[in-house]
């Protein structure tokens, strides 16, 4: 075999050992990146577990306070519809009285008028008796 034939065969087997000892380099390098990706995501799962039962419980907390406020916004509008027939009925009676306050105040002046007229009647008719004497 002639000499550069052997120089060609023998930089042939350099260049593929080199090749050879980088892919093992990189599959080396894929192995330990696998390895810690499986570690951070044991450890994402461990994290996660007690996240999701706490989301649980709060999910359950949230649904239980709606179910109290609807409960309250219930009671609320009761209230609301006592109070607002309680202000028919103070409506009315307030009507009613000022509608007896008005009868008063006629009465009043009726007896007034009355009184009045007594007193004028009966100074007309002094001043009528002191003049015909």
């Amino acid at each position: 075999m002639p000499f550069w034939a052997q120089t060609l065969l023998i930089l042939a087997a350099v260049a593929l050992m080199l090749a050879l000892v980088a892919a093992v380099a990189a599959a080396l390098a894929l192995r330990r990146v696998a390895q810690r990706a499986e570690s951070v995501l044991t450890i994402v799962a461990q994290e996660l577990r007690p996240l999701v039962g706490q989301a649980h419980a709060l999910t359950e907390d949230v649904r239980g306070l709606i179910r109290e406020t609807s409960r309250e916004l219930e009671r609320i509008g009761a209230v609301t519809d006592k109070v607002e027939r309680v202000a028919d009925g103070l409506a009315r009676f307030v009507g009613m009285l000022g509608g007896l306050t008005r009868a008063g105040q006629l009465v009043g002046m009726a007896v007034g008028l009355k009184k009045g007229l007594g007193v004028f009647v009966q100074r007309f008719r002094k001043e009528q008796g002191d003049d015909h004497e």
